[in-house]
């Protein structure tokens, strides 16, 4: 307990889910948390349930996808808290497993512009209060899809792309006190699981499933926020730009 003592976290995507919680290990591990997401109602009982086990939460309702949205949260959490140490990026979409022979235009944009230009959005501009600070730690969550491409082609390219971006974030700032990692949950229970999606792609799935291990459990929503508390905890203050899979070895 008290890794996060002191420190002021955004989390989108925090009213279900992975993200939430992200925000509740975070707030009992002692961070002020601000919750994003484009549901009032569930981002507000989110906040609601850290409030009541003693904890500091803030929900701010807004769009990844939109600019002004982004920046309000982040003004948001400085008047608030009076900083930003952490970014977790963890909202986004599904492409329903779609291939690129059968996905549309209008698709392919959706998922890009939340997966990926949502993410050099809220890092950048997360980002101009922790240059000022001279620390932080963000933290986007790509996919294993980002690393062996195993779902749809725009969420594969998406989160390839989320890793790209960590990656160049994390050049950038070496050594300044400012870093950035990146988490790839494998299959996870969480609201974006394939079976929850009614479009899904069957064929697509049943060919990317073949390379997964059907003998190697699932992840829960708490693993993937225990390796996001690593990066965001000052016990990973020399990590900087790395990767790492949260699958149980499901891929390997």
């Amino acid at each position: 307990m008290g890794r996060l003592d002191g420190k002021v976290s955004v989390i989108t995507g925090a009213g279900s889910g992975i993200g939430k919680t992200v925000a509740e290990v975070f707030a009992r591990e002692g961070a002020a948390v601000v919750l994003m997401g484009r549901r009032a109602d569930v981002l507000e009982a989110a906040a609601d349930g850290i409030r009541a086990a003693g904890g500091r939460a803030l929900a701010v309702r807004g769009d990844i996808t939109v600019l002004a949205d982004v920046k309000h949260v982040m003004e948001a959490a400085i008047s608030a808290f009076g900083k930003i140490d952490i970014l977790v990026n963890n909202a986004g979409m599904g492409d329903e497993h779609r291939p690129i022979t059968r996905l549309s235009e209008e698709l392919w944009d959706e998922v890009i512009a939340s997966d990926l230009k949502a993410v050099f959005y809220t890092c950048k501009e997360a980002l101009a209060y922790m240059e000022a600070a001279g620390s932080g730690s963000i933290i986007n969550v790509s996919s294993i899809a980002g690393l062996f491409g195993n779902t749809g082609v725009s969420y594969s390219a998406a989160k390839a792309g989320v890793i790209g971006l960590t990656k160049n974030i994390a050049i950038q700032f070496a050594g300044t006190g400012i870093r950035c990692n990146a988490v790839c949950p494998g299959p996870t229970r969480s609201g974006m699981n394939p079976d929850k999606m009614p479009n899904v792609d069957m064929e697509m799935l049943e060919i990317t499933g073949r390379h997964l291990n059907p003998d190697v459990k699932w992840a829960e929503t708490e693993d993937q926020a225990n390796a996001m508390l690593f990066f965001a905890s000052d016990e990973s203050a020399s990590v900087n730009g790395q990767v790492i899979v949260v699958d149980f070895g499901k891929t390997l």
